[in-house]
């Protein structure tokens, strides 16, 4: 019987936990296809869920990764709106991406152009549709508006870039001194969170605040975010990494911050996005989303940064560079090289 590897976490811990295994490959269920995976994505929830941080993580043992790019290879039945042979892309909300082989329902599939590197197209997956909901879902900015951006030379801040400049948006960002570059490119303004206050920053620079800001921390970080925004502002959180990988307290902390903070009499209000959740919830709007950024894509009105390309089985390196802060962009993993 054919085998196929895919990645594998048993126990929480360093990246000594990510391991290779080998399996009989799977069978599509009703409704389902099997594809063969081409590139798959990595991201902080996946190095949040390895040290046992990220709540949203299946129970142990699981395999990482929310996002790929491959080829359809086998069809369930009662299947439609897919051909095997098929080149497409899918976000996972069940997590399950880090493998040569991924079996998902239909609906998550979605169509991309033959000429897009996959490296490039997983690389807009979580990230640009995470970054699209908070600009225009959560968000609802419009041209001009001035925001903050946390971990922008990270891979979702990076996206909120990109998409930012083409709304001609005034952008603040904080990142590592060796990210600055990357943060000008694509138009902002960066700050160094370790040798400078952004908040102080923020209030130099505008005194009367942001009209937006862009958080993946939470905690205290969330709060000074907060009183970096104007009044009637608002503030999108994304995450509750903390200082470290998260962990169940920190968001159970995250979210009864966010409820006290929007019953504050100054008209700021913060809003969640969770992307995995906004796919589960609507289907048309993530393939509709999805699929006008493949577009964008292909006519270069965005372009993903790709820090790394990693191939599947050194998973370890790949995780090691994102916990080490290493990269710009986004961390790809590779089945073929």
């Amino acid at each position: 019987m054919k085998k196929y590897k895919r990645i594998l976490v048993e126990t929480n811990g360093s990246t000594d936990v990510l391991k290779t295994v080998e399996e009989v490959l799977p069978e599509p269920k009703t409704g389902e296809a099997r594809v063969r995976v081409l590139a798959a994505g990595v991201g902080f929830a996946d190095v949040m869920a390895q040290h046992g941080g990220y709540p949203l993580a299946p129970k142990l043992p699981f395999t990482p990764g929310y996002d790929f790019v491959g080829i359809v290879d086998h069809l369930g039945k009662n299947t439609t709106g897919i051909m095997e042979g098929q080149y497409v892309a899918a976000l996972n909300p069940e997590f399950g991406c880090y493998a040569e082989y991924v079996c998902v329902r239909t609906e998550l599939l979605v169509p991309v152009p033959d000429d897009l590197d996959p490296a490039e197209v997983v690389s807009l997956i979580l990230n640009y549709l995470t970054a699209h909901c908070i600009l225009h879902r959560k968000g609802n900015l419009k041209e001009k508006e001035t925001v903050l951006i946390h971990g922008a030379g990270g891979g979702v801040g990076t996206a909120l870039l990109q998409l930012g400049k083409l709304l001609n948006l005034q952008m603040y960002g904080t990142a590592s001194v060796h990210k600055h570059d990357i943060v000008r490119e694509f138009g902002g303004i960066p700050i160094d969170y370790k040798s400078q206050n952004f908040l102080e920053f923020i209030r130099k620079n505008i005194p009367v605040g942001v009209d937006a800001a862009f958080d993946p921390v939470g905690g205290a970080n969330l709060r000074r975010s907060y009183q970096a925004v104007k009044k009637g502002g608002r503030v999108i959180s994304y995450g509750f990494a903390g200082d470290s990988f998260g962990g169940l307290g920190l968001m159970v902390v995250g979210v009864l911050q966010m409820c006290l903070l929007n019953i504050w009499p100054d008209g700021k209000r913060v809003k969640l996005c969770a992307t995995p959740g906004e796919v589960k919830k609507d289907n048309t709007w993530y393939r509709e989303t999805l699929t006008e950024l493949l577009a964008m894509l292909s006519v270069r009105k965005i372009q993903p940064i790709i820090g790394a390309r990693v191939p599947l089985i050194e998973v370890q390196r790949a995780h090691q560079l994102i916990e080490e802060s290493q990269v710009s962009g986004k961390v790809v993993l590779l089945t073929e090289t």
